[in-house]
């Protein structure tokens, strides 16, 4: 059926077209997030994940690619993600509110030194908003995951990725490119043979 071919062509196009555009306007942050994440890890410090829906399941995917491996064989990193334990977010929905779930647990799991990845297509997400705020005023490292109407969560990060899009999936599309990328970086950085000179 031709218009099934063009719609699949047309989401395939975009979704290279955004990543494109996104990786140009954010090649040196990622070198830069990457470098943080590794520092944090060779401290000994924990890196910290959080979103909703479909960015809920992009932090669990980050942090297991970081807890197990990812493309090298090495010793498992510290990372958790926030939205993985149901009996936490529930009692904390259900004793507080729905907007505190991931603010508390940070309160709680996180220390000086630890690194935080917030991912909300939206920027919107009142849960992650308050969490992120937690981390600021814990001093943590702050990474955000967004979308092009995300300005409100962007400002309060240390390093913004704003992907120049507002359909959702290739926003989450993008999103977990970068989170496999940082992946990619975190191990070549820390694991890596050193290069002859």
């Amino acid at each position: 059926m031709p218009w099934m071919e063009d719609k699949i062509l047309k989401a395939f196009e975009e979704s290279i077209s955004v990543k494109e555009r996104f990786v140009k306007e954010h090649l040196k942050l990622i070198i830069d997030a990457s470098k943080i994440i590794a520092e944090s890890f060779n401290e000994g410090k924990k890196l910290i994940l959080f979103g909703n829906g479909g960015s809920a399941t992009d932090a669990s995917h980050i942090a297991a690619e970081f807890v197990n491996r990812f493309k090298k064989e090495r010793p498992g990193l510290p990372a958790i993600a926030l939205n993985t334990d149901m009996a936490v977010i529930t009692s904390i929905a259900n004793d507080y509110d729905f907007s505190e779930v991931f603010s508390r647990q940070l309160k709680s799991l996180s220390e000086d030194g630890d690194v935080v990845i917030a991912i909300s297509t939206s920027g919107s997400s009142s849960n992650v908003l308050k969490a992120v705020d937690v981390a600021k005023k814990k001093k943590l490292r702050i990474i955000v995951f967004t979308g092009a109407k995300g300005e409100k969560l962007a400002s309060k990060a240390d390093y913004a990725f704003i992907v120049p899009s507002d359909n959702t999936p290739r926003i989450q599309e993008t999103h977990i490119t970068l989170g496999h990328v940082l992946c990619q970086m975190v191990e070549e950085i820390l694991f890596e043979t050193p290069r002859k000179k």
